[in-house]
């Protein structure tokens, strides 16, 4: 008799959103754009469509144990985010909606067999979709809890066929002075870009994300393809990916260009390890009113721990 063991980090169904309907995420996107525009106006900001769901179903991976707190409500997390492209503060999600993610092609160069240029729907295609709630934990001491939809970074990386010498993965986000104005600031290194170890990048939690909440992914969050490392700070999630580029060099992100000292190149998330200007001891859970305390790792050391050993005492691995 065969018996199927799941990956240490998945939780019980009742755990994650509950299911749904799925609708053609291409029709999707062009129904729900007037209703993400009104409710917009009407003071509902980040609000889509119910309808808003992904076809074919996505089965659900699920999250971590160390995920114990509750998701965070959409209503929460779709107005405070940051993207530096379209402002400074947390209230931009008015400003997101100018970004056009659909028609979207991702380019995928450097160190590969052969260029790719493909589009995002196709992308989606090729890749096994699945949902995952994660823990997401900001460099500036808030966290929250999401129920992404997306694939496993190693799924991408093996689609691009990297060659022996590759050992870094750059990404890439758009560079649209129009659609984006914050980007005509000349004293930011435009456009975001950010950068993991081939080992990071083929680890099971690396995620692509092209959704959250059963829903397409809302613009303010990194539409329409967007990464996340739920053991690292979330400066490193780079939002609307349209440029995947493998290297056998370190490439040096966005934040570690601007400051090197306070957003390093590792940002593994460590409580002991203070950030220059505050403790990231504890966190504030966004929808809650206590702070608690920061995991090691987020809470994922269990998976992820093993690819710095050796590293404990580098504080510039932030771990």
């Amino acid at each position: 008799m065969h018996f199927h063991r799941q990956a240490n980090w998945v939780i019980k169904e009742n755990r994650a959103t509950d299911e749904a309907l799925f609708l053609n995420r291409r029709q999707l996107m062009a129904g729900a754009a007037a209703g993400v525009g009104a409710g917009l106006i009407a003071g509902k900001a980040g609000a889509l469509p119910a309808e808003s769901r992904f076809s074919p179903a996505v089965p659900r991976a699920g999250g971590f144990p160390h995920a114990t707190s509750p998701i965070t409500p959409e209503r929460i997390n779709s107005t405070y985010n940051n993207f530096y492209e379209f402002g400074s503060s947390k209230s931009i999600s008015r400003e997101a909606q100018a970004l056009v993610s659909d028609p979207w092609t991702l380019t995928i160069d450097g160190d590969v067999e052969r260029e790719i240029q493909i589009d995002i729907d196709d992308l989606m295609r090729r890749m096994p979709m699945q949902e995952r709630v994660y823990r997401h934990r900001c460099v500036e001491a808030w966290s929250m809890v999401v129920p992404w939809v997306g694939f496993p970074l190693r799924a991408l990386v093996d689609m691009a066929a990297p060659l022996s010498r590759a050992r870094f993965v750059r990404f890439e986000t758009f560079f649209d002075t129009e659609v984006a104005p914050e980007q005509k600031a000349s004293w930011y290194p435009w456009p975001y870009t950010e950068g993991i170890t081939m080992n990071e990048a083929r680890n099971d939690l690396a995620m692509i994300v092209v959704g959250a909440y059963g829903k397409v992914l809302h613009k303010q969050f990194g539409a329409p393809l967007r990464l996340h490392l739920p053991w690292k700070y979330g400066f490193k999630s780079i939002k609307s990916i349209s440029r995947i580029t493998f290297s056998s060099r370190r490439p040096k992100g966005f934040w570690e260009e601007l400051n090197a000292r306070e957003y390093g190149f590792w940002a593994n998330v460590n409580p002991e390890v203070d950030h220059p200007r505050w403790s990231q001891a504890t966190e504030k859970p966004l929808g809650q009113d206590d702070r608690v305390p920061t995991q090691l790792f987020n809470g994922y050391g269990a998976q992820v721990a093993g690819m710095y050993a050796g590293m404990e005492g580098n504080r510039s691995t932030w771990m």
